[in-house]
């Protein structure tokens, strides 16, 4: 009888083992292969895990992404995890086409980022995109850390949200994805929260999102899912007070 129940409960255990994978599976689906993509060399690239990365990479390359905007990816990323992860991330990159040329793979380029503006201003620019991304139809008065050293706002407006972000080659929703991911894997929560707010106003859905937990889970790891739910839920229910 005893063994019965053991079998019984194993069983039990299985299906819901299958059960909980089925439904992370379809979860995930709200995410193409691509995008599941851009959150693995993102999350890799951020954390230094160059091997993963080289997997990544590959996948991506394979899913679809161009060349060019798996290079936006890691371009952009030096402004969260820093030059080093980023050159880092650039190397393996370039490692990598050279394994697939030599396997005779050719991959798509992509398009180059479209030139701006010679009267272009990088300041007013980035401030528009900064408040926009926050969902706000005007550019807020300065606080916090933009009074305390007004150079890190400077920065923050010119380049970020300025020269990065005006390069065409990714979508404001793919920079996004591709910066919560990166901000998941470091960790770094407060920014993080910030960002995931930005992901909804820029398009992203609900759904989409729980999405992106779940395939940091598959992909990256336990850990970095955890903080991005935990965060993920804290930006859902503040958006609903504010409803």
């Amino acid at each position: 009888m005893r063994t019965v129940r053991n079998i019984f409960s194993l069983l039990c255990a299985v299906a819901v083992l299958l059960a909980a994978a089925s439904e992370g599976r379809a979860m995930e689906s709200a995410l193409n292969p691509k995008q599941q993509s851009i959150i693995a060399i993102s999350s890799f690239t951020a954390n230094g895990n160059l091997e993963k990365l080289k997997g990544a990479l590959n996948e991506g390359l394979d899913t679809g992404l161009t060349v060019n905007e798996i290079k936006e990816i890691l371009v952009q990323l030096y402004a969260y995890a820093g030059f080093p992860r980023s050159l880092n991330g650039i190397n393996t990159f370039m490692a990598v086409m050279d394994e697939r040329k030599a396997k005779g793979i050719s991959d798509k380029e992509g398009r180059e980022a479209s030139p701006m503006p010679a009267n272009w201003n990088r300041d007013e620019y980035g401030a528009q995109v900064r408040a926009r991304l926050g969902g706000r139809d005007t550019i807020p008065a300065p606080s916090g850390h933009q009074l305390f050293a007004p150079v890190i706002d400077t920065f923050l407006k010119e380049h970020l949200f300025g020269d990065i972000f005006s390069r065409d080659v990714l979508s404001f929703q793919e920079r996004e994805l591709a910066t919560v991911s990166a901000l998941a894997s470091l960790p770094a929560e407060a920014q993080l929260r910030s960002h995931l707010n930005c992901c909804l106003v820029v398009g992203w859905s609900e759904e989409q999102m729980k999405a992106f937990v779940a395939v940091l889970e598959t992909k990256v790891g336990k850990a970095e899912a955890e903080l991005a739910e935990k965060a993920l839920n804290t930006v859902l229910q503040n958006r609903m007070q504010f409803k």
